[in-house]
């Protein structure tokens, strides 16, 4: 059979596509190792390691390559058995007399590619060649991002950043995981370089909690970030969110290019969305802050009783004591109080009222039971 193209791989038999391309990972940063311009002392060993590893790779991407491959091994591979139609694993045009790409068709017979042409195609794009990155200048420098998510090798695993933690609050620090985003394809195999401009960079939205008292004053959020940069290191950042009080649920804040950057260098836009959460004491409606207060039924009935305090004391958002009057006369469940000027600023332009109010609502609370003597005088009362 020649060859055991799966060993070379390290990968079984019944391997699927996606499990060669895991393990293809693995044997990308073999083919860095076995790379000639790395091994100059022994430089043959390392050319016949280099050919084995992307022959192999070549061979087992292709399915009708593999197929021939399994059936008649190596040898019945190279002298053309089975009739296997011709083209290359790696697109149109890219075998036989086709036009640009790898070398090596496949009709009447598979001629394995040079693996430089193979090695630059499936790999060039997503390695630093850049000498300054080494004090060697025949090494390459690694870029280890291209296996840890940013979509490698034509889209093979890694998470997006939809995957990660993300923490929130002021000063905290959260990373996105991943890189580039789900889905995402680097040029590679089976895939043209595109022409034109590039995508515009992906939006990621995560959510920003604020309390009912940051949204009632405004203020300052620092949020440190770590981003993959698209030459694989990675930055910390601070993102600066100044919250302006009377902000809704629902408001959005961008930070263009924050994020990770994609195979084209552009950062991912960063969305911020407002939540709101919930709080012991009050809550918001629209710009109204509410807030309930207990009442007994015989003052809700009779007022208060003489000497006894004829207002409550209210701890607002921002610290604040402000006093309510109880209402003359029969108050009911759920009446309101409205004290202008004390709810959520109205940012609206068009909106004529500037500040929402705070609404006092009043819960009566009715007795248990009452004794037979207490029912009589009740409905002699009310009668």
């Amino acid at each position: 059979m020649g060859t055991d193209y799966y060993k070379v791989l390290g990968v079984e038999k019944t391997a699927s596509q996606d499990e060669l391309k895991k393990a293809y990972k693995k044997m990308a940063s073999d083919a860095l190792k076995w790379h000639p311009d790395r091994n100059k002392d022994n430089e043959e060993a390392a050319n016949k390691k280099f050919k084995q590893v992307s022959e192999a790779f070549e061979v087992l991407s292709d399915d009708n390559k593999r197929a021939v491959y399994d059936q008649y091994g190596e040898e019945g591979l190279k002298a053309g058995a089975g009739g296997a139609p011709g083209g290359s694993p790696f697109g149109a045009g890219m075998g036989g007399g086709g036009g640009g790409g790898f070398p090596g068709g496949f009709g009447g017979g598979f001629h394995a590619s040079d693996p430089n042409d193979l090695f630059r195609c499936v790999i060039g794009d997503q390695l630093l060649l850049k000498k300054e990155h080494s004090a060697d200048p025949h090494l390459f420098a690694f870029d280890s991002s291209i296996f840890g998510g940013m979509g490698g090798m034509g889209g093979m695993g890694g998470g997006g950043m939809d995957d990660s933690p993300f923490g929130m609050g002021g000063g905290q620090s959260f990373s996105f995981g991943g890189g580039a985003p789900r889905g995402s394809r680097r040029p590679g195999m089976g895939q043209q370089q595109p022409s034109g401009p590039p995508p515009p960079p992906q939006e990621i939205t995560r959510p920003l909690a604020l309390s009912l008292e940051e949204m009632y004053k405004g203020g300052t959020k620092r949020l440190k970030i770590t981003r993959r940069r698209a030459n694989g290191t990675e930055e910390e950042r601070v993102l600066e969110i100044a919250y302006k009080a009377g902000w809704k649920k629902g408001t959005k804040i961008k930070f263009a290019g924050a994020g990770h950057e994609d195979s084209h260098g552009q950062g991912q836009t960063i969305v911020f969305v407002v939540e709101e959460k919930p709080h012991s004491r009050f809550k918001r409606e629209d710009d109204d802050v509410v807030v309930s207060l207990n009442i007994s039924l015989a003052d809700a009935l009779a007022g208060p009783a003489p000497g006894a305090p004829t207002d409550r004391t209210i701890e607002h958002l921002d610290g604040r004591n402000i006093k309510v009057q109880i209402p003359k006369g029969v108050i009911k469940p759920n009446q309101e109080t409205h004290i202008s000027g004390e709810g959520f600023p109205i940012t609206k332009a068009s909106s004529v009222k500037k500040v929402g109010d705070l609404v006092v609502r009043w819960n009566v609370i009715f007795p248990d039971r009452v004794t037979p003597t207490q029912a009589d005088a009740i409905r002699k009362a009310l009668s």
